[in-house]
């Protein structure tokens, strides 16, 4: 019994016989069922943090280039794994996350006019080169520097971000929410991407996210709760 690529046949054939299902069998399904869990809540993983700022109308606290960064790294992530013909339980969370980046940065954009012409360079780039990148129309061996790029690439999209709360003392307007499902989904893919196989290269790139989006959900709580302590001590 075979559902969305899933193979069901070897559990249930143990459950009929009365037995649980051993790790060999229960590990690869228990990958899949999370992989399309983690691909089900990307879809909305980014919008929490894309209503806060419409919300407030403020993108307070909000690095600018942490987030064209990370929409950077998502396109590159997407296109290669697409290029590698990786199953889409594996990657299919990186189409509903570049999406929702591309919104996220233009949201940004909107609420920190007026936007200097030199800040437009950047999209009109990205737009001229992404579809080259999705298409993987480029040279094997760039392709394969590009992808080990873009784990520099996540990692300096989180540390401006990391930076401006630590030096502030304040996370802004960044959504919980957002952060906590991002460094949910981390933790996920690292041991999803090890029972696929997947190349060693996102592996660690999934390991990095866990490290930075920890780092920014723990600033979260922590300054969020000193900004009350404050709040209360005013009134």
């Amino acid at each position: 019994m075979e559902f969305l690529g899933i193979d069901f046949s070897c559990a249930l054939g143990s459950l009929r016989h009365g037995s649980f299902p051993d790790k060999d069998c229960l590990l690869p399904l228990i990958s899949k069922l999370l992989g399309y869990c983690i691909v089900a809540a990307s879809t909305t993983v980014k919008v929490p943090q894309i209503l806060k700022i419409l919300k407030h109308r403020s993108v307070r606290g909000l690095s600018i280039v942490a987030f064209e960064l990370e929409t950077i790294g998502y396109t590159i992530a997407l296109a290669y794994c697409l290029h590698k013909g990786l199953p889409f339980s594996a990657y299919g969370e990186l189409a509903f996350l570049l999406i929702q980046a591309i919104v996220l940065v233009a949201t940004i954009y909107y609420f920190s006019q007026p936007v200097p012409i030199v800040t437009w360079i950047r999209p009109l780039l990205y737009c001229a080169v992404a579809p080259t990148i999705l298409a993987g129309q480029i040279d094997p061996f760039l392709f394969e520097a590009l992808y080990a790029s873009q784990h520099a690439i996540f990692l300096f999209a989180r540390i401006p971000q990391i930076w401006k709360n630590f030096s502030s003392k304040s996370t802004g307007e960044l959504s919980f929410l957002t952060c906590f499902m991002n460094f949910a989904g981390s933790i996920v893919r690292v041991f999803t991407s090890m029972q696929e196989k997947a190349p060693n290269s996102v592996v660690l790139g999934s390991t990095l996210g866990v490290i930075t989006n920890g780092t920014i959900l723990s600033q979260i709580l922590l300054y969020q709760k000193h900004e009350a302590k404050k709040e209360k001590k005013d009134k």
